[in-house]
């Protein structure tokens, strides 16, 4: 019976070490309680019945001021001043200070297809072997495509961040693990 125990538990750790494969190791962090900001650019992306919508997330400073920024993939932006509370906070906020939130259409991974991906082109910092540049950021469709700004790769946010025109080698975005409570409720976004 000890030794059926041990098999059970192994093939759990298994199976839960295959599940989050998927998810980055890059270091990543942001944690948000939009119950007490209510920003709307970002509810539309913590939003499960307005699924296709995606929301990008970055930090800005301006004068000695830090501020989280949101842009949805409809045109919809805000920007609120971080508090205290978020300043203690060691954000990472993807590479190069950008990720992109939302519930894909395609309802079939955990979290009910609410997905993180990084804000930079994975296959551009693959080939040019730098993890911060400012040109391989992803501009988003409202179709639910992010282009890259450089190469000009075409990701499907809607299905798991795959790439519609890749070459031989090319890799998918970079996933975070990704979780809300609606709306009007909680976000955490980090890495494996």
């Amino acid at each position: 019976m000890k030794h059926c125990s041990v098999l059970v538990l192994a093939l759990i750790f298994l199976v839960s070490c295959e599940a989050e494969s998927e998810y980055s190791a890059l270091p990543c962090y942001f944690a948000y309680q939009n119950s007490f900001y209510l920003d709307e650019t970002l509810s539309t992306a913590m939003n499960k019945d307005s699924r296709g919508v995606f929301c990008q997330i970055s930090e800005s400073f301006s004068g000695g001021v830090t501020y989280l920024n949101f842009k949805n993939n409809y045109g919809l932006s805000s920007q609120k001043k971080e508090t205290a509370l978020e300043q203690g906070t060691a954000y990472v906020i993807g590479r190069n200070n950008g990720i992109i939130v939302g519930f894909q259409t395609m309802n079939d991974m955990p979290r009910d297809g609410f997905v993180a991906y990084d804000l930079q082109c994975p296959n551009c910092v693959r080939r040019h072997t730098s993890y911060i540049n400012p040109n391989y950021r992803l501009e988003m469709q409202s179709s639910g495509i992010a282009i890259c700004t450089k190469c000009g790769k075409h990701y499907d946010m809607n299905n798991r961040g795959v790439i519609q025109d890749g070459e031989e080698g090319d890799v998918n975005l970079t996933q975070y693990v990704a979780t809300t409570t609606g709306p009007q409720g909680y976000l955490l976004v980090r890495n494996q």
